[in-house]
């Protein structure tokens, strides 16, 4: 599915008029030019910014324009080739990286709430000993509510546009993302066992379907359905989660093979390793995005190639619980569809995509010994059109081209990390962070100019983070 939508999308691309190679300060611009139309009125004019479309062949143009009219890119090329666009507003985007936003393929965002509990455990004492009782006793749809506005504040001020999310009380994080004005593929967690919302597997599938069924044709919410994984999840939930999802025609979302001791569990109990066994049950599927796969097999690699399963890596948060390190080299090699994750914050502890490509492009370096692998360009473009091919978006997110989605962030090239910039891709992966992103458009809104959220109140979201941190802590306690 996702290589049939990315050929017609590329077929449009032609019909509407390919790009040249193009060299900075040159090339040809995707704008209508003067003989073709003497002015066309747009919503949104960005100028004179550094414009890195990380489209397929990393076309750029410094300086250059990008013209948004609702939702959508309508132009975009060198200011030479501006033309005569007028637009009822305009952002001066000089001494600014002019990019698409980025997609972060893993999240638990009301977890926001959780950062810092428990630190430096292994992951199953982690989740038994601190994160299972403090998610009993205070998940809540209110804790919910002010956890995932706290992600989204964090990840919009970090220039993440697009999140994939697997929590409980779903319905309430997709509220607060839309509310945020963040575009989101949310799925409702799945387990056998009682969750904070859901009590049993059916009553989780009864309320993930009422959910899709709700956000579905939403623009910006994509709902979806998150089996946590193979050792939380039977054979009849896992392909209960599976049945609905394709009903409903949306994404499926699961944790596969994130820790040695999963897979030694489920080899065990079902005979096959994680991958394996969830292929036998006719499990795997290219609307699958599966996070972390850091202990998987070479012919696992195969058969998630062969179903073109998205994968989420998360190379923060399998450091920082010492999972272990995704054979991210592999995947590439094998043509699978890779985007990068942040995990809960919980468990990185922040949400920084910048900060999270600069940790993976450095630790693959060092784990393969190959200064060589995993040039600046190619770690950026995984963190956005290959965030957007893993979930199954590139046909309309990852890229700045015309007709894409007008997802787009602006980060300040005058900061003293971006100087002196003999590359721009370099400075972005290796000296930039989050607190660098300076204005951020999500479906053609500015939800974030000059470092100020337009969309959440941060004095109201600070004091509810107050209260329940309090809360958390006194239950901790008992």
């Amino acid at each position: 599915m996702r290589l049939r939508l990315l050929f017609c999308f590329c077929l449009v691309c032609t019909w509407l008029g390919p790009l040249s190679n193009h060299r900075p300060l040159q090339g040809r611009s995707q704008a209508l030019s003067p003989a073709q139309s003497s002015v066309r009125n747009v919503d949104l004019l960005i100028r004179d910014g550094i414009v890195l479309t990380m489209d397929s062949d990393f076309h750029e143009f410094q300086p250059g324009f990008v013209a948004v009219d609702g939702n959508r890119i309508v132009a975009l090329g060198p200011m030479a080739r501006l033309g005569k666009y007028k637009a009822s507003q305009t952002i001066n985007a000089s001494g600014k990286i002019v990019m698409p936003g980025l997609v972060n393929t893993h999240t638990h965002a009301p977890m926001t709430l959780f950062r810092g509990l428990g630190g430096d455990s292994p992951l199953m004492d982690w989740l038994r000993q601190y994160i299972f009782p403090a998610e009993a006793k205070n998940v809540t749809p209110d804790l919910v509510k002010w956890g995932t506005q706290l992600a989204c504040y964090e990840m919009i001020q970090s220039g993440t546009t697009t999140f994939v999310d697997m929590y409980y009380f779903e319905d309430q994080v997709a509220t607060e993302a839309r509310a945020a004005g963040m575009r989101a593929i949310v799925g409702e967690t799945i387990l056998d066992m009682p969750a904070p919302d859901n009590k049993t597997p059916e009553e989780a599938l009864t309320y993930t379907q009422r959910f899709i069924e709700r956000w579905r044709r939403d623009p910006l919410i994509t709902p979806a359905v998150a089996p946590h994984a193979s050792y939380t999840c039977s054979k009849k939930t896992l392909l209960e989660s599976q049945k609905l999802a394709n009903q409903f025609q949306v994404p499926l979302i699961t944790h596969l093979s994130e820790t040695e001791d999963e897979v030694k569990d489920i080899l065990q109990k079902y005979g096959k390793t994680p991958a394996a066994y969830l292929d036998s049950l006719g499990f795997l599927q290219d609307s699958l995005i599966a996070a972390h796969c850091v202990w998987i097999t070479d012919e696992e690699i195969s058969l998630l190639k062969k179903h073109n399963v998205g994968v989420s890596h998360n190379p923060e948060s399998n450091m920082k619980l010492a999972s272990g390190v995704a054979p991210l080299k592999k995947f590439l090699d094998a043509g699978i569809p890779v985007g990068l994750g942040t995990d809960g914050a919980a468990s990185n502890n922040n949400l920084d995509m910048l900060e999270a490509i600069d940790t993976m492009a450095k630790l693959h370096k060092v784990w393969l010994k190959d200064p060589t692998f995993m040039p600046a360009k190619e770690a950026l473009r995984i963190a956005t059109l290959g965030g957007a091919a893993a979930v199954d978006r590139s046909r309309d997110l990852g890229s700045l081209e015309v007709g894409k989605l007008a997802d787009i962030i602006l980060v300040r090239a005058t900061d003293a990390p971006a100087i002196p910039m003999y590359d721009v891709y370099g400075q972005l992966v290796y000296s930039l962070k989050g607190c660098s992103v300076d204005t951020s458009i999500i479906n053609g809104k500015i939800v974030m100019q000059g470092r100020s959220v337009l969309t959440i109140n941060l004095e109201m979201l600070r004091k509810n983070v107050a209260r329940l941190q309090r809360q958390v802590s006194e239950s901790l306690r008992k």
